[in-house]
């Protein structure tokens, strides 16, 4: 399926600011970037490079006053998510050398504290795969999905305590569950069409079977149509807007559509 994202952005700084942004989206597995626009009406070129995730990041001084960046990304994408019930985990001595890191314990997922907890909530679910979706339907059934609950500063560990949090609480739960059965996992950014309501969205991948594969405990069931933004091994590597002086974003609207008839 085609989909068409827009996001614009109206952000306020008291003075000029660093900023680096991860709003564009690159072709792989799962995606092609058929075309896009990406503009700040101060008529400034950001310098894009690529972070240590494989994320694209552009980088550029915000002024003092308001800067409004408008990002277009017409993606060809997966309708349907691939799902093999019966793949079995890969052992860590044939993990490919960039996966590796995404079994560590990390600032929003201290996967360290959780082996007893997430080899109780697999249960009788058979290595790998089923694990990973145990996990899933697990985190979806005891938590609640609550604005407020939350802040900048919550881990896993925090969400698990409180039963509550948004989108990128859920993806940290399952990601620290994961990990602690030495199954790795990382956090995805991106669009999710007919999310209600509409926003940037956050996930997560296991590594199953030789391949990652999507999980998202915020919806009942699996769901295509999905532009990715950038991964990462929790939300500290995946931020939208990263800002190295005062900034607000006084205005965000997101949307997605299908275009492809």
């Amino acid at each position: 399926m085609r989909l068409l994202a827009r996001c614009d952005l109206t952000v306020d700084c008291p003075r000029p600011c660093p900023v680096v942004a991860m709003l564009r989206p690159r072709s792989g597995l799962a995606q092609w970037v058929v075309s896009e626009r990406y503009a700040l009406d101060t008529g400034q070129r950001p310098r894009e490079y690529e972070d240590a995730f494989g994320n694209a990041c552009q980088r550029f001084l915000a002024p003092a006053g308001r800067t409004r960046i408008a990002v277009r990304s017409e993606v060809e994408v997966d309708e349907r998510l691939a799902v093999d019930a019966d793949a079995a985990p890969t052992p860590v001595d044939l993990l490919p050398d960039q996966v590796l890191v995404y079994l560590l314990q990390s600032r929003y997922c201290p996967s360290d504290k959780l082996e007893d907890q997430a080899r109780a909530i697999a249960g009788q679910a058979a290595p790998g795969y089923a694990q990973v979706e145990a996990i899933r339907a697990w985190i979806r059934a005891h938590h609640a999905y609550r604005y407020g609950v939350s802040t900048v500063n919550t881990d896993a560990l925090d969400t698990m305590a409180a039963k509550a949090g948004v989108c990128r609480d859920f993806a940290h739960v399952g990601v620290a569950l994961c990990r602690a059965l030495r199954i790795p996992a990382r956090i995805v950014v991106g669009y999710l069409y007919r999310l209600d309501p509409m926003d940037l969205h956050a996930w997560f991948e296991a590594f199953v079977g030789g391949r990652w594969y999507t999980f998202d405990a915020t919806q009942e069931e699996a769901r295509g149509g999905r532009i990715v933004l950038a991964y990462g091994r929790d939300a500290a590597d995946v931020a939208f807007l990263s800002n190295y002086a005062d900034l607000e974003v006084v205005d965000m609207q997101v949307g997605v559509e299908r275009v492809d008839g």
